[in-house]
């Protein structure tokens, strides 16, 4: 399966990750003047995990995008950028447990650090199975693009609710 067959698909969901990772950015200087927000140990917990997964998704755009890729050096660098995430999602679980403006419940645990850690581990290996299943992992990485999109859109609408209610409140 050649990898150009991708290069709609992974246009759309780079712009897509570019797009809010930039929203992102005013969302938080429009939340400035709420104490959350100006509190460091949150926005890593919670905010910073956001721009990486937009991130994440616009680097495995620019990877299938790269021209002359083979399945290995995809494969390498996808098990590179999966790993990343997993030890990213843990650290992200402690930055949670350490941060004292906000009590997290399930729903932010199940988005902030549980569907990230499996759609990380789920890359990882997809990365792997790269170098003898090209085809098959190309839809799996796909699928965990989309999905890293939809844990942001959430994780970034969830910010904006917290930062409106608490803009209200103050």
């Amino acid at each position: 399966m050649a990898l150009h067959e991708w290069d709609n698909f992974y246009v759309i969901v780079g712009s897509s990750a570019a797009a809010l990772t930039g929203l992102q950015f005013v969302v938080v200087v429009l939340g400035a003047n709420v104490e959350a927000v100006r509190d460091a140990s949150a926005v890593e917990a919670f905010g910073t995990p956001t721009i990486v997964h937009f991130c994440v998704v616009l680097t495995i755009a620019a990877l299938i995008s790269v021209p002359g890729q083979t399945a290995a050096s995809l494969g390498s660098l996808l098990t590179l950028l999966g790993a990343g995430g997993v030890v990213y999602s843990i650290i992200t679980a402690h930055r949670a447990k350490r941060q004292s403006n906000y009590e997290p419940v399930f729903e932010d645990w199940l988005f902030h650090v549980g569907l990230p850690f499996l759609a990380y581990g789920t890359l990882l290996a997809a990365g792997v199975g790269t170098f003898r299943f090209l085809g098959g992992a190309l839809y799996v990485v796909a699928v965990i693009a989309v999905a890293l999109l939809f844990i942001g859109i959430h994780n970034a609408w969830d910010s904006v609710v917290y930062i409106a209610t608490r803009q209200h409140e103050q």
